[in-house]
């Protein structure tokens, strides 16, 4: 059966000689694989961009309940970027949001809301000129929220880190981290550099105890590096 549906890419891998493998997660079917047959080639168009880590995608595809691997009838692009891969700072934080989404994304249904959710954070980043320094804070703090643990406020987390002998948090990175769950996007309270990893590697701590799948987070050296100031 033919289905129109949305897509947000995840990653990809090579296969044979042409082709790629990619991961896409659906507002239609939640987290769907895809081969898809000569995009490497010459002959391609640079079709290979279409692949790339959170590009947003109108697609139509063959789908059946079970299948492992689906198979792509139609794909565009339906929101060009226009910022995150031309700035090292976007574009790392891009690559944390994908590493995360690729951890812990595993349902194969699909979920309106936490589609339009990561779409329009997606299309956020892109859209901002400044003060998305703590965007990657606030996506996982709502995130989480879809995945099913919320906690109330930032003493509930240091609490629950604490009974798993982890790192809690200070008083003073408690208050940060209620202000940061009470804000959206575009307000942005002003955080240092050394708070805002801490902050973070606590956040990713919490996330360990939610999500089995959440192991060692690669891209998180290189965020910690590229987000100064």
């Amino acid at each position: 059966m033919l289905y129109k549906t949305r897509g947000i890419v995840i990653n990809y891998i090579r296969y044979r000689e042409t082709s790629v493998i990619v991961k896409i997660y659906t507002e239609q079917f939640g987290i769907q694989t895809y081969i898809e047959n000569g995009v490497r080639s010459a002959k391609s168009k640079n079709k290979i961009a279409l692949f790339q880590p959170l590009t947003l995608l109108d697609l139509v595809i063959y789908h059946k309940d079970g299948k492992g691997i689906q198979r792509i009838s139609e794909i565009k692009c339906n929101a060009p970027f226009q910022t995150i891969p031309f700035d090292i700072h976007k574009s790392s934080i891009a690559l944390f949001i994908t590493e995360i989404l690729s951890k812990s994304l595993h349902e194969e249904t699909g979920n309106t809301n936490l589609f339009h959710f990561i779409n329009n954070s997606i299309l956020w980043l892109d859209g901002t000129t400044e003060h998305f320094e703590n965007f990657h804070l606030q996506f996982l703090l709502q995130f989480g929220t879809y995945l099913g643990f919320s906690p109330e406020n930032a003493h509930e987390i240091s609490n629950e880190l604490s009974l798993h002998n982890l790192p809690t948090l200070t008083k003073v990175l408690e208050n940060q981290l209620d202000v940061l769950m009470n804000t959206q996007y575009d307000k942005v309270p002003k955080i240092d550099r050394f708070s805002r990893n801490q902050l973070l590697d606590s956040i990713i701590l919490f996330y360990r105890l939610h999500v089995d799948t959440l192991t060692e987070v690669k891209s998180l050296a290189v965020l910690h590096e590229v987000m100064r100031g």
